[in-house]
């Protein structure tokens, strides 16, 4: 099978493209014939080992897959079949092998079934900013309804999908995004939004948060604490998921004064638990059409390398590859 694969941890030019064997799989094992894969910018910490995993070489990369079901194991048979059409968005990390190819074994507890009617590149275009919209809300921020949500960095992948969650789920919700995506951000339920560009930002998110924030997170990886802290509700909580070098001075008086508290997460190390609920209703929202992203740019999966410099070059669309 065609495969994009690293024999060696570095840049994008580690990066190959060749002839790998079609796994071969256990009795919990399930083969999918790749449609679609996207690629995330935690692709880009495994490849590089800026975040230290496990990573057997040849080493696929990549962490989400749109497929068809080629053939499953004696033990999940019961649960796909040849033909169903299916999702993951938890492989390429801790030694299992990435997506990047035109096959995937994937264990059957981390493969979810694909709703009917919805398409193949959008959906991979959402499966990994919309799980992390949902662990970060739903399972550390503990959003409840009626809270006030701040999303900076409104406008991206997982910004997004943060808003839409976060709304449908009747929360307030403020975003921040260029002038030129607040529609888009409106457009998905944001209540307010507000251009970081400004000059008067803080002015603008005071305005914004007569009663504070219940839940502040910053997708935009700048983790301004100093923004964030003084505008915090009493037990508000600030999401950390992004910024892997970010260093911010941490203002200690107005988190304990608050009752606040920091929460970190990376969705890598989810359970397969947190995995299935989120997916759960990632399902649910794609069957009712509601969980929109933009339009992706689409490159061939021989374009890999390609598609990790442009993320390193800060390209900010989606990019899904195809087979």
């Amino acid at each position: 099978m065609r495969a994009a694969f690293i024999n060696s941890l570095g840049g994008p030019d580690v990066i190959e493209t060749g002839e790998l064997p079609v796994p071969a799989g256990g009795p919990g094992d399930v083969l999918v014939r790749v449609e679609a894969v996207a690629v995330d910018h935690v692709d880009r910490f495994v490849r590089s080992g800026a975040y230290a995993t496990p990573t057997p070489f040849p080493f696929v990369i990549g962490r989400d897959a749109v497929g068809t079901v080629v053939r499953s194991g004696e033990a999940c048979a019961h649960e796909f079949a040849p033909g169903d059409r299916v999702w993951t968005n938890s492989m390429g990390h801790h030694g299992r092998q990435g997506t990047f190819s035109e096959y995937v074994l994937v264990p059957a507890d981390r493969l979810y079934p694909m709703p009917d009617g919805v398409d193949a590149v959008a959906t991979a275009a959402l499966l990994h900013t919309a799980a992390t919209a949902y662990l970060g809300l739903f399972r550390h921020a503990r959003v409840a309804f009626g809270e006030t949500v701040v999303i900076e960095g409104g406008a991206g992948g997982v910004g997004s999908a943060a808003i839409q969650l976060a709304a449908a789920a009747g929360a307030r919700v403020v975003a921040t995004a260029s002038a030129a995506d607040a529609q888009w951000c409106r457009d998905l339920g944001a209540d307010g939004v507000v251009d970081y560009r400004a000059g008067d930002l803080p002015a603008r998110l005071d305005a914004a948060l007569t009663d504070g924030a219940d839940v502040w997170w910053d997708n935009s990886g700048r983790n301004d604490l100093d923004l964030a802290v003084p505008r915090l509700a009493h037990g508000g909580r600030v999401v950390l998921a992004s910024g892997l070098g970010a260093r911010p001075p941490l203002p200690v008086g107005g988190i304990y004064t608050r009752d606040a508290a920091i929460t970190g997460f990376a969705i890598s190390n989810a359970s397969v638990d947190d995995l299935a609920a989120a997916a759960a209703v990632i399902n649910r929202t794609l069957a009712a059409g509601r969980l929109r992203v933009r339009e992706p740019r689409v490159l061939r999966l021989e374009q890999a390398a390609e598609a990790h410099r442009l993320m390193e070059d800060g390209v900010k669309e989606r990019i899904v590859l195809v087979p």
